[in-house]
């Protein structure tokens, strides 16, 4: 029964951070490109009471053992980067990617960060920002007197300006990719940082090689789905109370006996 009381426990613990997990992606079902997470688990150590395999009292080999387990562990919490909704703003400083890569975007820090969240403002100097006035990288300036912006699928960024009929190049988009993406580091604020595990970012240009093309107007929403989240939310809550059942039978079994000795 002892064991019944951890097991349950280790259970409970177990659906908790799958919870968490779920409440976190709902609370991002609005976040420009928010990549939803998934909560992976593993059994415990077993304890072998019996080993398949072994020689019973009578020189008969046992073909099924007796190996109880210990609970549950959490292994990983898995970022999926899987292709979120593309949404129409007509904003010309609005862009999305339409396939695999980040934007780089100089942190306060002096170091690189990713992420599918291309919602550009320009500041005070003209050169394109995140809304919490981090630089693009490669910096990119529009000028002031500037008419129209004009990126193409290829990041290609021309404007037009008084007086000219001919657009003048602005800039270009470059993306970076990772060999393991999920291996990246969420750090806050749609941002995520390079780690060993991700490996070295590896940057192109869009709609070339392996890297996805760049859509002007458009902002990629989220990827949680809310009828796919509330449902594991529903299995995750079942799968808690079931847990907690469990200790309770464990200590309502050794509450019986302890009461034998009366």
């Amino acid at each position: 029964m002892i064991r019944t009381l951890h097991t349950g426990a280790t259970g409970m613990i177990a659906q908790q951070l799958n919870i968490d997990v779920i409440a976190n992606n709902l609370a991002n079902v609005n976040t420009l490109g928010f990549k939803r997470s998934r909560a992976d688990f593993q059994d415990l150590l077993y304890e072998t009471i019996k080993s398949p395999g072994s020689v019973s009292a009578a020189g008969n080999q046992v073909p099924v053992g007796i190996q109880v387990g210990l609970g549950v562990k959490p292994s990983s919490v898995t970022k999926s980067f899987s292709q979120g909704d593309m949404r129409n703003t007509s904003n010309e400083l609005d862009v999305a990617i339409e396939g695999k890569g980040f934007f780089q975007v100089t942190m306060p820090d002096g170091s690189i960060g990713y992420t599918r969240a291309g919602a550009f403002k320009l500041d005070s100097s003209g050169q394109m920002v995140t809304p919490d006035g981090y630089l693009l990288y490669p910096p990119v300036t529009i000028p002031q007197d500037a008419i129209t912006v004009n990126i193409d699928r290829a990041g290609l960024i021309n404007v037009t300006q008084p007086n000219s009929t001919t657009p003048t190049e602005a800039g270009q988009f470059e993306l970076a990719n990772f060999v393991n993406p999920a291996g990246l580091n969420s750090v806050g604020n749609s941002f995520f940082k390079e780690t060993a595990a991700s490996g070295p970012p590896l940057t192109g240009l869009p709609n070339q090689n392996e890297f996805g093309a760049v859509q002007q107007g458009f902002i990629e929403s989220s990827n949680v789905s809310v009828v796919e989240e509330l449902t594991q939310m529903i299995i995750g809550q079942r799968a808690y109370e079931v847990n907690s059942k469990a200790v309770t039978a464990g200590d309502e079994m050794l509450q019986t006996a302890n009461q034998l000795k009366r």
